[in-house]
């Protein structure tokens, strides 16, 4: 488990969501983007919790790219990232 700095001390990152909004907020602003290539990838997401629960199966293939900025578009929800 890791930490951040957040304006009342370390939070703990306990989640992807966690972990992505912490990513967000901290490259927000620097001009950053993050680029992810994937070859033929496959993954299992549950549906639920447990070893035998339903799963459904993603296919990647291709690029993803992840940009930020601090420009707020009309309605967007400044808390949101």
């Amino acid at each position: 488990m890791s930490t951040s700095e957040a304006p009342n001390g370390p939070r703990p990152v306990t989640d992807w969501t966690d972990l992505g909004q912490e990513m967000w907020a901290y490259l927000t602003g620097k001009g950053a983007a993050v680029n992810y290539e994937f070859i033929d990838m496959a993954v299992e997401v549950p549906r639920d919790t447990g070893p035998e629960a339903p799963r459904a199966t993603w296919k990647l293939n291709g690029t993803l790219r992840i940009t930020t900025s601090d420009d707020q578009l009309p309605g967007a929800d400044p808390h949101r990232g």
